[in-house]
């Protein structure tokens, strides 16, 4: 291969890289910014239903409200792991792993035990 060759593949290489790289960014990105959003709404939406149920006697009941409260925490949450996991490919450092880790176990802890008092919900 001529030496022309070999530098437009190793160009072409930093180039991929570079999209690939702007392509993970940017997903994740999306990713935590559609997870704000979704915990920002549900807040939102609980403050309205709670405003509802106690000025205007509204036939909310407090349980129903923080379980759609919750699903909308569980719901964002997932978004940020995809996010997290996004921002380690792009940078898959030792550090960077053991900290995707971390944060992935809290958010799973933190989810399940969200998702367990959803179902509770449910029974009752």
């Amino acid at each position: 291969m001529s030496d022309f060759n070999i530098r437009l593949l190793r160009g072409g290489k930093r180039t991929f890289e570079y999209f690939e790289g702007l392509f993970l960014d940017a997903f994740s990105a999306l990713f935590n910014i559609v997870g704000s959003l979704l915990i920002i709404y549900g807040g939102l939406r609980a403050i309205s239903e709670i405003i509802l149920l106690e000025v205007l006697k509204r036939p909310y009941s407090y349980q129903q409200v923080r379980k759609e409260l919750t699903n909308k925490i569980v719901f964002g949450l997932e978004f940020f792991i995809a996010a997290d996991i996004l921002e380690t490919v792009r940078n898959p450092s030792q550090e960077e792993l053991l900290l995707l880790g971390t944060v992935v176990l809290i958010r799973t802890v933190l989810g399940y035990f969200l998702s367990k008092e959803v179902s509770e919900y449910r029974l009752d």
